[in-house]
């Protein structure tokens, strides 16, 4: 069965860092790209990062190019989101993806909220 779990959300100050993970099992991993993305309330869900399966190659969404970086590790079938100068504005659930075979897989998400 293919599942992915989303960790690592929570509160954080402006300016802060939080890491999320997003822990796969049931599949290859290592051969899928993974994505990020968020939703928040009121808003459709956006993308915010690729990366291929090797981790060679990145993309990020303009709102957070430069802020978050995106990274894996397939020996522990995880794939990361690192979120660097965090804003209010990147309050959301935010959610790994993959697209398998046409099928797309998500997680059950993780909250982030960016206050003081």
């Amino acid at each position: 069965q293919v599942r992915l779990v989303e960790s690592g959300g929570g509160l954080v100050q402006p300016g802060g860092s939080l890491r999320l993970s997003c822990a796969a099992s049931g599949f290859t991993f290592s051969i899928y790209d993974m994505r990020w993305y968020r939703q928040a309330p009121g808003k459709e869900r956006e993308f915010l990062a690729h990366i291929t399966g090797y981790g060679d190659s990145t993309n990020y969404a303009g709102s957070v190019r430069g802020r978050f970086t995106i990274s894996r590790d397939n020996a522990k079938n995880t794939v990361y989101l690192q979120m660097n100068s965090l804003k209010s504005e990147d309050t959301a659930v935010y959610y790994c993806n993959v697209d398998i075979l046409g099928n797309d897989v998500w997680g059950q998400g993780t909250q982030v909220t960016v206050s003081s």
